[in-house]
């Protein structure tokens, strides 16, 4: 086997190994049922920036670090997208722990369309034929629930759209996941830190009546966050970006399945429709990258 085959083995089981982890969080999530989904939030952040701290420190990252601090423009960006990252987690947290998993898993089977779509309005990209048809599909999901059903699919569209936009500006800022995400918990840490210290009034505010159990779930909150983001950074810099592509539907696909076979979230049948012209729409996607894939490698190999 030579090296580029290599390679690509190992960059195929860094993303099989991100999106099963980003797959199976909710596991996670529902062990913390009991704890306030702002406080999981607030200790998601600050494990995370110690997690993250100590990567950084043992891979001498620091340099990395300054750079960003002498870029106001690029710092700005890091806090919005501080925000709209930590609005999304919030969001996620809440779905799981309150029997949405299913408009979860809805939101990030719909999230590579409404990439498509960013792409569009905002970088100048020209969608193909079917990419066309696959949006217009996806519309019509959402459509049959607004129309036939009275209510839209706030959930899986808020978690869509934040982790679309964040995206899209994290691309601006062209910085490696450790270093933004780093600097995106510097943004929220101080809001996490003085929520769990001052604000929170729950039960399990408390870490000395809590079971040890609990507090050791709520400090495994930086390896839950910051393990897969990891494996994906690895799985992005050994695969091409089409091939990594194919891997992202893994991710709500086990979240789908432990929705309706553990934890028997009901699906009902404005459900069906919504998700059968996803599905719909996400093959016709993916059946557009794959011929697209192939069309660039008969133009590589006649080059």
């Amino acid at each position: 086997m030579d090296e580029q085959a290599k390679q690509t083995q190992r960059g195929v089981l860094l993303a099989l190994a991100a999106y099963t982890m980003w797959g199976i969080a909710p596991i996670y999530f529902k062990s913390l049922q009991h704890v306030s989904p702002l406080e999981i939030l607030s200790h998601r952040v600050i494990w995370s920036f110690f997690f993250l701290a100590g990567l950084i420190i043992i891979g001498k990252g620091w340099g990395k670090i300054r750079a960003v601090l002498g870029k106001p423009k690029t710092l700005l960006i890091l806090v919005a997208t501080a925000f709209l990252v930590g609005g999304n987690w919030l969001i996620f947290i809440w779905a799981v722990n309150n029997n949405f998993m299913l408009d979860a898993s809805l939101g990030y089977y719909i999230n590579p369309l409404f990439n498509v779509v960013l792409g569009m309005l905002f970088l100048g990209e020209r969608l193909r034929p079917l990419q066309w048809l696959a949006v217009v599909l996806a519309a019509c999901g959402v459509a049959v629930q607004l129309f036939q059903f009275g209510s839209l699919p706030w959930i899986a569209l808020a978690l869509a759209t934040s982790f679309g936009l964040y995206g899209l500006l994290r691309k601006k800022v062209n910085l490696d996941a450790e270093t933004g995400l780093f600097m995106e918990t510097c943004v929220l840490f101080p809001l996490a830190l003085v929520y769990v210290l001052f604000v929170a009034d729950s039960p399990t505010a408390d870490w000395r009546a809590n079971p040890m159990n609990t507090n050791l779930l709520l400090m495994a909150a930086g390896i839950v966050t910051t393990l897969p983001l990891l494996c994906f950074t690895g799985a992005a810099t050994k695969l091409k970006l089409s091939t990594l592509g194919f891997f992202q539907y893994i991710g709500p696909s086990l979240m789908f399945l432990l929705a309706i076979t553990v934890y028997n979230e009901s699906f009902t049948l404005d459900k069906g429709y919504t998700f059968a012209f996803i599905w719909g729409a996400l093959l016709l996607f993916s059946f557009d990258g794959i011929k697209g894939h192939r069309k660039a490698r008969q133009h590589a190999r006649a080059s």
